[in-house]
């Protein structure tokens, strides 16, 4: 099932972000790069600001969230995370294209997000071409990630 995201599901939320990049982007990415980008204690504050004021929705599964995905007014994608043990699923695809419906609802005409090494095979099978790859900095530690859009229109 997938909808909005409700303030309960904070906590799961956190924990579905830490465990997922601890436990799947591992394969693309160094220990010193994952610690960064998921500490084991985030800006707690940050995250309730950020699945608040954008469009959360959440993908649940026996009662527990087995995904998020965050989309802001502009048709940027935010955070976008499936648990482990529903990748390959169906999960990513239904919420993604929750998503997608919403953005084409508020008749925003591109889709564009930032996507990690691990994910980047997901959104271009979702039809998301790469504008180019791109290097950040995560507190001061360099990280790869590519930059994806999808036109609506």
């Amino acid at each position: 099932m997938i909808r909005k995201y409700i303030e309960s599901d904070f906590a799961e939320i956190l924990s579905l972000f830490y465990h997922t990049v601890h436990e799947v982007n591992v394969r693309d990415y160094s220990p010193e790069q994952i610690a960064v980008w998921a500490p084991e204690n985030p800006d707690q504050n940050r995250w309730r600001d950020s699945l608040s004021s954008k469009m959360t929705y959440v993908a649940e599964a026996n009662s527990k969230v087995v995904g998020f995905g965050e989309l802001e007014t502009s048709g940027h994608i935010d955070r976008f995370y499936i648990h482990k043990n529903f990748i390959r699923q169906g999960v990513g695809s239904a919420l993604y294209k929750t998503i997608e419906n919403q953005a084409k609802s508020l008749s925003v005409e591109r889709l564009f997000l930032e996507a990690s090494i691990t994910a980047k095979p997901f959104f271009a099978s979702q039809g998301f071409n790469v504008i180019k790859e791109q290097f950040v900095q995560v507190r001061g530690v360099s990280m790869v990630n590519f930059l994806m859009e999808k036109n609506l229109k």
